[in-house]
C-alpha cells in the first residue's frame, strides 16, 4: 500500500500552504503529493490525471477538503465512484472524519459515507456557482462605474496626421510610419479608420 495526497488552488497565483500543513503531519513522501493550480469545474487536469493512473489497488488517498478534490457535482461523484469502487483506492478527507473509506465499511457506514459525500459535492457545485456570480456582478458593477477591462488602448502620437499624410503621398515607407507611432500595423489601421472617420473621410 502507497500512500499519496491531492492538493488544489483554483489559480497560479494561490498558495497551497493551508493544504499542505495540514497533510504534513502524515509523512506523505513528497513525491507522491500531487497538485494542480487549477479550477474544480471538471477534472482535466495533467497532475490529477497522472495521479489517477499511479493508483493502485489498496493505495490510500488524502484530501484536505472535498472542494479541493473538484466543484462539480457529478463530476465529483464520478471520480470518488472510480477511485473506491473501480480502482479500489481507499479515500480519506481531512476536515470530515466521516468520509475516510477504510473507517466504517459496513452497509450502515457506507450509506452515511455516501449521503455525506453527496451533501459536500453539492456544497461544493453550490459555491463555485455562487463564486461566478459573484464575480459577474463585481465585473458589471466595476463597468458601470467607467472600469475597463482588457488592455489599455494605444493612443497615436500627437503626430499622427502628418505621418497618415506623409505615407499617403508615398513620402514615408510604412514600416517607418509604423516606427515613428509607435504602432502595431492592426493598431495603426485602427486609428487610422478612427482619425478618418474624425475627418470625415471614408
Amino acid at each position: 500500500m502507497k500512500t499519496y495526497a491531492y492538493i488544489r488552488v483554483s489559480s497560479a497565483d494561490q498558495c497551497e500552504d493551508r493544504q499542505l500543513i495540514a497533510l504534513s503531519a502524515l509523512k506523505i513522501p513528497t513525491k507522491n503529493i500531487y497538485t494542480d493550480k487549477q479550477s474544480g469545474k471538471d477534472f482535466n487536469r495533467i497532475s490529477y490525471t497522472t495521479l489517477v493512473k499511479k493508483l493502485k489497488s489498496g493505495d490510500l488517498l488524502y484530501i484536505k477538503s472535498i472542494d479541493r478534490l473538484g466543484r462539480n457535482y457529478e463530476e465529483i461523484q464520478n471520480q470518488w465512484r472510480i477511485l473506491t469502487k473501480e480502482k479500489g483506492v481507499d479515500i480519506a478527507v481531512l476536515d470530515i472524519p466521516l468520509l475516510d473509506t477504510r473507517l466504517n465499511k459496513d452497509l450502515m457506514g457506507t450509506f452515511i459515507a455516501d449521503l455525506v459525500l453527496q451533501i459536500l459535492s453539492f456544497v461544493a457545485h453550490s459555491e463555485r456557482d455562487n463564486i461566478r456570480k459573484r464575480q459577474a456582478e463585481g465585473i458589471a458593477a466595476a463597468r458601470k462605474r467607467g472600469v475597463r477591462f482588457g488592455r489599455p488602448i494605444k493612443k497615436p502620437p500627437k503626430n499622427f496626421g502628418v505621418l497618415v499624410r506623409q505615407w499617403e503621398r508615398g513620402n514615408l515607407p510604412f514600416w517607418a510610419v509604423l516606427e515613428r507611432s509607435g504602432l502595431k500595423e492592426a493598431t495603426f489601421y485602427n486609428r487610422l479608420r478612427e482619425y478618418r472617420a474624425a475627418k470625415g473621410k471614408k
